[in-house]
This record gives C-alpha cells, sequence and structure tokens, in this order.
C-alpha cells in the first residue's frame, strides 16, 4: 500500500490523554456498551484458551489407535467440555461481545438500548464459565455426556450424588441461555429504535443486518433448548420421567427441542461471521459491497430457513420418511441464501486491487473454507448420504469446517480490523500475517483429514480405533498441535500492540462505516453529536474513496 498524507486521513487524532482508557474500568460493573464489549470479548477469549487445551489432548489421544494418555470417563467429559466451551462460552459469547461494541456506533446511537441490561447479561457468562469447568473437580468428573446431553445417557449419573457433573453442565448451560436471550432483547431494541436518523434500514451495514438476524433466532429457538434442560433437570435430580424410556418418558422429543435450537445455533454463530466478511472484503478492495440489498435480506432469508432444518441431525432417530423428506429439502434450501453471500463476497473482490492485510486474510480464508464446509453441508442433508456417515468424523470435520474455519477466522478477521478503533493502536502486521498462516495451515491439516476417515467409517467419539485410520489422525493431531503453537503470536501482538502498538488515526482503513467517524477509541458516548445519515452504506464508489488507497500505518510515522 502507499504512503498518504491526504488530510481525510489524518485529521482529528487522538489527543494523547483522551486514547488512554482506565484499563481498571474493564474490571468493574460498567453500563458503557464499549466496556461491556471488550469484557465479553477476552473473558470469551479466555474460555477459548482452555476449550483449545481440552482438544489439544484429545488429539494426543488420538495420535495412536490404543487409549493410552487419559482413561475413557476422562476423554468423554473432555470432548463434553470442549464442545460445550467452544460453542456456549466462546463463539456465542464473542459475537455477542463484537456486536456490542459495534452496533450501536455503527447505527449512530449513544448506547444500547438497555445498559444495565446488557451489564447483567455479560456477568453471568464468568461465574456460569467457572462453574461449568469447576465440574472436573467432582469425585466423578464432569458431564459426559456431550455437548447435546442426549437422555437416557445423561441421566445415567452415580447415585446418591445430587451434586454431579451432568447437574452443573445443565445449570450452567441454562444460565448462560437466559444470559443471551436478555441480550437478544436488547440487540433487536437497539436496531429497531435507536438508529440514527436517515439511517435507514438499508443504510445500516450488513453487519447489522446479520446480527439482527441472529439475535431474532435467539428469541424464537432459544427458549425451546432452556426448556428442555430444565425438563431433564428435573429428570435428573427430582425423579420425574419426561425423557426416561424405560418409565414411558419419550427421549426423543428431548432431540427434537434441543436441534429446534441447536440448529439454527450454527445460523447464530454464522450469521455475524458472514456480516465480518461484508464489512471486511470491501475495506481492501475498495469496492462498494456486491448486491449489498441481496445481502442483507439473504441474512433474513438464512435465519428464517434455518428454523426448519433442525431434524436433518434426527434422520437416523426413528424419523418417519414423510418428515425425512421434508427436511431433506428445507436444509438443502439454506444453500440459496447462503450462496447468494458467497457469490456476493466473490463479486465484491473480482478484479480489484487487493490489500491483503491482516484482516483481509483472515477474511478471505475463512470465506473460502465455508464454501467446503458448505458443500459438506449439502452433502448431509442428502438422506442416503447421511445414513451413511452419521455418527462418523465427517460429521465432526464439516461441523469445523464451519465454526472453526469459517467463524474463527471471521472473529480474528474482526479483532484485527477493528483494533484499531478499539484501542487507538496498530498492531503489528508481521506478526498478524504470521498468525494467519499458521492458522490457515493449522486448520486445514487437523479438520480435513476428518472427512476421509468418516467416509472409511472411523466413529467419532471413540479414544481408541482401528489401526487402518492413524495415518489420518497422527495429520490431524499434527495440525490441532499447529493450532495451538498458532494463537502465541496472536496474544503476543495483541498484548505488545495495545502497550507499545503504533497510534492509529480514527479511520486508518479508509472504511466507509459510521464507526470510523469518530476517534479512535470513541469516547464515552461515541459521537460528538448524533450523525444524520444521508449516503448509502459501502460508498467506495465515491471519488474521494476510489482515488486515494488506504495508507500503511504499518510504516508511517506518528
Amino acid at each position: 500500500m502507499t504512503h498518504n498524507t491526504s488530510d481525510n486521513i489524518t485529521q482529528n487524532r487522538e489527543p494523547e490523554n483522551q486514547s488512554e482508557n482506565n484499563w481498571r474500568q474493564y474490571f468493574g460493573f460498567s453500563t458503557d456498551h464499549k466496556v461491556i464489549g471488550v469484557q465479553y470479548m477476552v473473558t470469551t477469549f479466555i474460555f477459548f484458551l482452555i476449550g483449545g487445551l481440552l482438544a489439544m489432548l484429545i488429539r494426543a489421544e488420538l495420535i495412536t489407535p490404543p487409549s493410552n494418555v487419559v482413561d475413557r470417563p476422562l476423554y468423554n467429559g473432555l470432548f463434553t467440555l470442549h464442545g460445550t466451551i467452544m460453542i456456549f462460552l466462546w463463539i456465542i459469547p464473542f459475537n455477542a461481545g463484537i456486536s456490542n461494541y459495534l452496533v450501536p456506533l455503527m447505527i449512530g446511537a449513544r448506547d444500547m438500548a438497555f445498559p444495565l441490561l446488557n451489564a447483567i447479561s455479560f456477568w453471568m457468562i464468568p461465574p456460569s464459565g467457572l462453574l461449568l469447568i469447576s465440574s472436573f473437580l467432582l469425585p466423578n468428573g464432569t458431564a459426559q455426556s456431550g455437548w447435546w446431553s442426549y437422555p437416557p445417557i445423561s441421566l445415567q449419573v452415580p447415585p446418591g450424588q445430587p451434586i454431579n457433573g451432568e447437574f452443573i453442565w445443565i445449570v450452567s448451560i441454562v444460565l448462560i441461555g437466559i444470559s443471551s436471550i436478555m441480550g437478544a432483547v436488547n440487540f433487536v431494541t437497539t436496531i429497531f429504535w435507536m438508529r440514527a436518523p436517515g439511517m435507514t434500514f438499508f443504510r445500516m451495514p450488513v453487519f447489522v443486518w446479520s446480527v439482527l438476524s441472529a439475535q431474532l433466532l435467539q428469541l424464537i429457538n432459544l427458549p425451546s433448548l432452556t426448556g428442555a434442560l430444565i425438563l431433564l433437570l428435573f429428570d435428573l435430580s427430582l425423579g420425574t420421567q419426561f425423557f426416561k424410556p424405560l418409565e414411558n418418558g419419550d427421549p426423543i422429543i428431548y432431540q427434537h427441542l434441543f436441534w429446534f435450537y441447536s440448529h439454527p445455533a450454527v445460523y447464530i454463530m454464522a450469521l455475524p461471521a458472514f456480516g465480518i466478511f461484508a464489512e471486511v472484503l470491501p475495506a481492501f478492495s475498495r469496492n462498494p459491497l456486491f448486491g449489498y440489498r441481496s445481502l442483507a435480506i439473504a441474512s433474513l432469508g438464512i435465519a428464517l430457513v434455518s428454523i426448519f432444518v433442525w431434524v436433518h441431525h434426527m434422520f437416523t432417530s426413528a424419523t418417519p420418511g414423510w418428515m425425512r423428506m421434508l427436511f431433506m429439502v428445507t436444509s438443502m434450501l439454506v444453500a440459496v441464501p447462503t450462496g447468494v453471500k458467497a457469490f456476493g463476497w466473490t463479486a465484491t473482490i473480482w478484479k480489484s486491487k487487493l490489500h491483503l492485510e491482516t484482516p483481509m486474510l483472515f477474511a478471505m480464508g475463512g470465506a473460502a473454507m465455508f464454501l467446503l464446509g458448505g458443500v459438506t453441508g449439502v452433502m448431509l442433508a442428502a438422506v442416503p448420504f447421511d445414513l451413511h456417515v452419521h455418527n462418523t468424523y465427517f460429521i465432526v470435520g464439516h461441523f469445523h469446517y464451519i465454526v472453526f474455519n469459517t467463524i474463527t477466522m471471521a472473529i480474528f478477521a474482526a479483532i484485527y480490523f477493528w483494533f484499531p478503533k478499539i484501542t487507538g493502536r496498530m498492531y503489528a502486521e508481521g506478526w498478524g500475517k504470521l498468525h494467519f498462516w499458521l492458522t490457515f495451515i493449522g486448520a486445514n491439516l487437523t479438520f480435513f483429514p476428518m472427512l476421509p476417515l468418516g467416509l472409511q467409517g472411523m466413529v467419532r467419539r471413540i479414544s481408541s480405533y482401528d489401526p487402518r485410520y492413524q495415518g489420518w489422525n497422527i495429520i490431524a493431531s499434527l495440525g490441532g498441535f499447529l493450532l495451538g503453537v498458532s494463537i502465541l503470536p496472536f496474544i503476543a501482538n495483541m498484548v505488545g500492540s495495545c502497550l507499545y502498538g503504533q497510534r492509529a488515526s480514527n479511520n486508518p482503513w479508509l472504511a466507509t462505516g459510521l464507526e470510523w467517524t469518530t476517534t479512535s477509541p470513541p469516547p464515552r458516548d461515541n459521537f460528538a453529536e448524533i450523525p444524520i445519515v444521508k449516503r448509502p452504506p459501502y460508498d467506495y464508489g465515491d471519488p474521494k474513496y476510489s482515488v486515494i488507497e488506504p495508507p500503511d500505518y504499518h510504516q508511517q510515522e506518528n
């Protein structure tokens, strides 16, 4: 990128004393949406590190065919808590954190609609997470029935131990669910009623559309999971018989209630990632977002269709033929709005001069790997294929191509992209690119081998396996260890840049969103005056954006 000293780039640098936030505010109870957003992001990243360590233990066990690293009950606990932490304590609450920080800024609001409720929503997360992890200290260990916790397996606990791993698991997830419901109320209200003058729905960034769609799903679908877990807790602790098959209970009903939320939960996680791609790709290709309205409406389309696909997780659960066919069609239908998004991203960067800074690398890498995750998803929507690979590592590979190779890559793109706005400092570009390549290579080495393993018949959730599967498992385990190493330059970059990074201007990327029109970091009320919006989003066709290139602040002097 070329160095540029244009006034509209370098103007309004943050005064020295104004940009130095008091770090103590992030350890206390605050109603500022920006402080809450940072609290979410840092807290959930710590849980991400814990979940990653559990994953490395799992891959250490699977590097050899016999079970020789941990015993089987502990192995069951490891994959149960790994999945639970990564979904409920990493991706979903991190998305809530980055959305907390950005949505009011992007729509020109002073804060979220309910600041106190916002703070309470966050402060339910740390104790819930600590409670969940503390179950490792129980005499019989943590829950061992997977992050889905199907009965009757989840009800098989030692007698005479009312406080057991499964009990702790249920209580933790119910509390996290209540937090998410409160957050959803806040997001939907904020987006509907607190937009700045002129900020019509079709002037909102696609990221805001994505957050709105995801949070509507939280409101509609999450109560079913919360209710199912409360009934499961009654069966576990109070002797009720809702899901006990030997006492006229119906465990299949639990599966319906669980997946009615937990498949849309994939889109609750993925939609903000799609929104991040829509912000980053135009900024570094200097092109308007192709098909903006179509991509915005596609967010709602994904949310709508995803409500009607949950039974494809249950094709082997005594599901009648008519239901299989119906949900096969609806599951494949999701490919239409997601395909619209993938086409829009591709067309945005087509024949443009790409600026391959770290956020762009992560966005392009995540979008590219989403194609493999999406294609394997369409394959799994087909009943015959799903029956063949059900409960194999093909499912694990597909799922991780979505939740890590797409969503977590998008999260890293967001962190790097908005890091200057949040901290007022620039990160180290070299370390960022090292982080990307280690992550990209490690992710593919880890999760691609799971696809052929599944096609060959290796069953998931086991700690020992037939020696003929060892070759692919060695590659996957080495990739998993590389993924663990890849996070070290990221941590060093973030910590070092926060303390010693070069000062950033208000808009180092020359992006077009409202969040880039205020100071870096923003003041308490976000804007000196509530902005009046008169321009469409992604207006990179405007001459003042198209004739100059984003400056390279990693080489620019202070």
